[in-house]
């Protein structure tokens, strides 16, 4: 894996996570959110400062090694489309935080929790279509992602 692309990758997921963080942390201190129905199966709030770095370093660590894969197979046009999607899976992750926490809008972040989880689970196919074995521990982050769906979903049923 090339230096440069990792450090794109990595790049683009951390702006991701601090663009979600600046929505996410201060909504998490909120009153709203204090007293939002959440499903008995919500994980301790510990646990999402730990999960998202993991998934995050996972996401660009994939990614670069899947484009340098892709630019040394001369798949360039493969390569671009991507890239592409990357950049729109990672603009999806971090709209999530600011259309639930920023905007409080339970119902359309359920949507868009579902579209992140559908975008992260084809990112994950095309990773693992070029490199194999080595690209599946990228299933976690869509595992993550349908997960999330699914608890955003409860929670905007649960607060309706």
């Amino acid at each position: 894996m090339r230096a440069l692309t990792l450090a794109k990758t990595a790049g683009a997921a951390a702006a991701t996570a601090v663009l979600g963080g600046l929505a996410t942390g201060p909504a998490v201190q909120s009153k709203w959110y204090q007293t939002l129905r959440k499903p008995s199966f919500q994980p301790p709030k510990q646990a999402f400062p730990i999960v998202w770095p993991l998934l995050y370093t996972d996401v660009a660590v994939v990614s670069a090694a899947t484009l340098d894969a892709l630019d040394d197979r001369g798949a360039h046009d493969e390569a671009r489309t991507y890239t592409k999607l990357l950049v729109l899976n990672l603009v999806l992750n971090g709209s999530w935080s600011w259309l639930f926490f920023n905007r409080r809008q339970l119902g359309p972040s359920a949507v868009l929790a579902g579209a992140l989880a559908v975008s992260s689970a084809d990112l994950t196919a095309r990773a693992v279509r070029v490199n194999g074995t080595p690209a599946k521990a990228l299933w976690a982050y869509p595992a993550w992602c349908a997960f999330a769906t699914v608890l955003s979903s409860r929670i905007w049923w649960l607060n309706r």
